[in-house]
């Protein structure tokens, strides 16, 4: 993974652009969502969580349901990306759970709040920049 990218882009219209960083939690679903680069969606909302279809087929890797805001993670079940700002309708407390385990690979940089603009039905995109 070492050529790949470290960060990438995630546009939405009500917010711009947010940097992402990739993390080494999951590498191989880190390199297979680079490699399908732009990848364009329409938002989901649920709770502090959006989420898109991706043409990305990855199977469940370190797959978890805890995780920490400003995540960005793949849900297998929905070949979906899903990005997590607050508590989801699972969540307990405060901090994001998913609706089943997801492969974390990458961390928005700044302030993952901006998300709360995004509605559904809004375009979203990944993007190298």
């Amino acid at each position: 993974m070492s050529d790949l990218p470290k960060r990438f882009t995630i546009w939405a219209e009500k917010i711009g652009k947010v940097q992402a960083e990739i993390s080494s939690e999951n590498a191989l679903t880190a390199e297979l969502i680079l490699k399908a680069l732009p990848i364009k969606g329409k938002a989901s909302r649920w709770g502090d969580e959006i989420y898109f279809s991706t043409p990305v087929n990855a199977s469940e890797e370190n797959g978890r349901v805890e995780v920490e805001v400003g995540s960005v993670a793949y849900w297998p079940p929905g070949k979906a990306v899903c990005i997590f700002f607050g508590p989801t309708p699972a969540s307990t407390g405060n901090a994001p759970r998913a609706a089943s385990a997801v492969n974390v690979f990458a961390k928005i940089l700044g302030d993952s709040a901006v998300f709360k603009k995004v509605r559904d039905g809004d375009d979203v995109r990944l993007q190298l920049e």
